[in-house]
């Protein structure tokens, strides 16, 4: 029976190596805190686990005994104290719940200083009080699995949809802690049944973590990319706008103007952009907005600058100079892809057809003699005019495909 559940402790300490290289593989793509944090855990909750189980032991019989029980006694406590700690920093920190975050932060020091008494303290009781000693510390990891158990409920009371999951993981937690100690304590009462259930649980535990904390890392990740986001760029499309976009075309103008070359500025005025917003939400503005930049980057290339003036104007500046001739092609092209339908979708996963009313105007300027505001506010007042003409007009040019 020993030979089949150390089987059973191999095959868990196998998962938990294959989910510590995953957490490291993961660290070492992102490289940020949270997911050095998230290795940290993983290496050593498994690391505590493989030494509850007894496996070390048998692999390595000539290990020191002390060693082997000051390891038992301590590890499994310092895993706690991490766990509190990352867990305060997974919830939010201090600035989401306050007495959560204390109680982690000083629940972690706790757990620190016992697992320091409790290794040492193992290096100094005789061989048979140390089950009295792994029971005590067996106690206190259920202290610590029961203080996540409710700052998970809590979580989830409070509206994080992810501490749902953390709730399903701390059950697994007490299952885990239950059964290794149980284990580690030599109980008779301990079978093959039992082992299965720990490493389960176990396995499962550890996978659940990992993957909530990969989560929570990536949107903490993306939140900050908002926070630092350039006030120069259009977050729904990526384009430059307002002085950012005015500084590009001004290179580009000065550019084209040392090479003794001309630009044509051309602007595409969306004038129905917010003829969804009633029935579809505000949303399809930057479904719309985010389909006309790539329709336009299509048409008109990358050896170019395109920008957002403003959410209804799209401007398009070409730099033509001796080596490069400017393809008369382009501005067709570019009318009749922005024109195109599409298809736009609500949050209620509700779709409705959009057809693109788009004025484009197009100007051809010495860049040495012209100040690139004054050229933007001309064509982008041509491209209004245009999309305003009533559709009889004979020199309005059909646009729809």
């Amino acid at each position: 029976m020993d030979t089949v559940q150390n089987i059973v402790w191999a095959i868990m300490t196998g998962g938990l190596l294959s989910l510590a290289l995953l957490a490291a593989a993961d660290a070492l793509m992102v490289r940020t805190l949270g997911a050095i944090r998230n290795l940290l855990l993983i290496s050593v909750l498994g690391s505590a686990c493989v030494l509850l189980s007894g496996l070390p032991e048998v692999l390595f019989p000539d290990l020191p005994e002390r060693l082997v029980m000051a390891l038992k006694a301590g590890f499994g406590l310092l895993s706690s104290a991490l766990g509190l700690r990352f867990l305060g920093i997974w919830t939010g920190g201090d600035e989401e719940d306050h007495v959560v975050y204390r109680i982690t932060v000083w629940g972690c020091y706790g757990m620190l200083i016992a697992s320091l008494v409790m290794a040492i303290l193992a290096t100094l009781v005789p061989h048979d009080d140390f089950r009295e000693l792994l029971a005590l510390t067996a106690a206190l990891n259920g202290v610590a699995a029961l203080l996540c158990m409710v700052i998970a409920v809590r979580a989830a009371l409070l509206g994080d949809p992810l501490a749902r999951w953390l709730v399903l993981a701390c059950v697994l937690l007490v299952g885990m802690i239950s059964g290794l100690y149980l284990h580690a304590l030599k109980l008779e009462s301990w079978g093959l049944g039992m082992a299965i259930g720990t490493a389960s649980c176990a396995l499962l535990f550890m996978l659940i973590v990992m993957v909530l904390m990969v989560v929570r890392n990536r949107q903490q990740r993306l939140l900050a990319r908002l926070a630092r986001l350039d006030s120069g760029w259009d977050p729904a499309t990526g384009l430059p706008t307002g002085a950012k976009l005015l500084s590009e075309v001004e290179h580009a103008f000065w550019r084209t103007g040392r090479l003794h070359g001309r630009c044509i500025v051309v602007c595409l005025y969306l004038s129905n952009l917010y003829e969804l917003g009633n029935s579809l939400g505000r949303t399809s503005d930057n479904q719309i907005l985010a389909a006309t930049a790539a329709r336009i980057r299509r048409a008109a290339g990358f050896r170019c600058v395109v920008g957002m003036y403003h959410p209804r104007c799209f401007i398009v500046v070409f730099s033509v100079d001796r080596k490069r001739a400017f393809d008369e092609a382009v501005i067709p092209r570019l009318r009749g892809l922005v024109t195109q339908p599409l298809q736009v979708v609500s949050d209620k996963d509700k779709r409705q057809q959009f057809t693109p009313q788009v004025g484009v105007a197009a100007r051809t300027v010495q860049p040495d003699l012209t100040v690139p505001q004054e050229v933007i506010d001309e064509v982008e007042r041509e491209a209004m005019t245009e999309v305003r003409r009533p559709a009889g007009d004979d020199d309005r040019i059909d646009t729809t495909w």
